[in-house]
């Protein structure tokens, strides 16, 4: 009996500490919510408990995150780390956190990220990575993305999109791309035609304000018109018809299918990690420039067509009635040749006797 009690009481005192909460944070055992917030926090707290669903550690100052920090929550479902100092991140730091549906590194020192990052997740509907200094994202990392709702990429150092980062964003619903310095050049036409069919889709993105070329400052792409992509159209045809072949598919899937919701809980909400979300990547189809100008688009080079097609047929037709002519007009003049030629010799005939006659008469006198 005395060791049952002892037992009973060893537990009782374990069980708190390892239960605990974090020092200088706020648990909710209820609701599952740690809040760390502005804590001066170096690393990530340890002591967490592992039903965790949600963990909030902005505005302190980490630094860096290590292979698998959150290996003591694997239920997480929300984690916020933006507006800290993290300038690396280990490809394998979330490892073990597939039920995450939110991740907010917005407002930190970023400026790549590894593909493995989120590794397996496939439940992620919002992540924000604006306000660092990413120059790109591997187009691999789209994998994980494809039930995105909300991407946030505003403000960093982007100048193109990945090309199959893009096609792999089939749920995204709000974009916010403003604030980097997009190049404006062939190398972006991918980005104009996707987002020509994300608008079509209802999705929503804010501004692409380019920065180069110099002709093209400040300008937003969605509003550049194609006739400054000439040089570039030829080489662009083919993302353009698999944009197109992408959509009727959507068309005809929507048809049969009641919609798609993307994530846990509310798809709407904004994660409030910074302001709006934006997209990045690097390295589009590569296309050289051309001297001679192309259609505009395929309409434009369907009407081209039909209009040489008729212009050659009126050019053909008035060659043929110009050699009919000539033939016509060559036969009647070598007719009237030999029957001119023909009335001479008779003529001449004709005078030829009487002058034989005349000599004869004479003789006879």
């Amino acid at each position: 009996m005395t060791a049952v009690v002892a037992v009973s009481i060893l537990l009782s005192l374990l069980l708190p500490l390892s239960l605990s909460c974090p020092k200088g944070c706020v648990c909710d055992g209820r609701t599952k919510v740690v809040d760390c917030r502005g804590r001066g926090l170096y690393d990530i707290p340890r002591h967490l408990q592992p039903d965790t669903l949600e963990l909030h550690l902005q505005d302190n100052r980490i630094r860096g995150l290590g292979s698998m920090a959150f290996r003591d929550t694997p239920l997480l479902r929300v984690l916020d780390l933006s507006n800290n100092s993290i300038t690396s991140v280990s490809p394998s730091t979330l490892l073990g956190l597939r039920g995450l549906q939110r991740l907010s590194l917005a407002s930190n020192a970023l400026r790549e990220l590894d593909r493995r990052l989120l590794g397996p997740i496939r439940s992620l509907s919002h992540l924000d990575l604006s306000h660092n200094s990413l120059t790109g994202l591997p187009g691999a990392m789209g994998e994980s993305l494809r039930n995105l709702s909300q991407l946030g990429l505003a403000h960093n150092r982007l100048q193109r999109l990945d090309k199959s980062l893009l096609e792999n964003l089939e749920g995204l619903g709000h974009l916010s791309l403003k604030g980097n310095p997009w190049r404006c050049d062939c190398q972006v036409i991918g980005l104009k035609l996707w987002l020509e069919t994300f608008l079509f889709r209802g999705g929503v993105v804010d501004e692409v304000s380019c920065s180069k070329p110099e002709e093209m400052k400040d300008k937003d792409l969605q509003n550049v018109p194609y006739q400054l992509f000439h040089s570039c159209m030829t080489t662009s045809y083919n993302y353009l018809f698999s944009n197109i072949h992408h959509l009727e598919s959507d068309r005809s899937n929507r048809g049969h299918t009641h919609g798609n919701t993307h994530g846990n809980g509310n798809p709407h909400g904004p994660l409030g990690m910074g302001e709006g979300y934006g997209g990045g990547g690097s390295g589009l189809p590569e296309c050289e420039p051309k001297q001679r100008p192309r259609p505009v688009n395929l309409r434009h080079a369907i009407a081209t067509v039909i209009v040489t097609g008729v212009v050659c047929g009126i050019v053909l037709m008035m060659m043929l009635a110009a050699a009919v002519y000539g033939c016509a007009y060559a036969a009647l003049m070598a007719k009237y040749q030999r029957e001119l030629k023909k009335s001479e010799e008779t003529s001449k005939g004709d005078h030829g006797s009487a002058d034989e006659k005349e000599p004869l008469e004479n003789a006879i006198a």
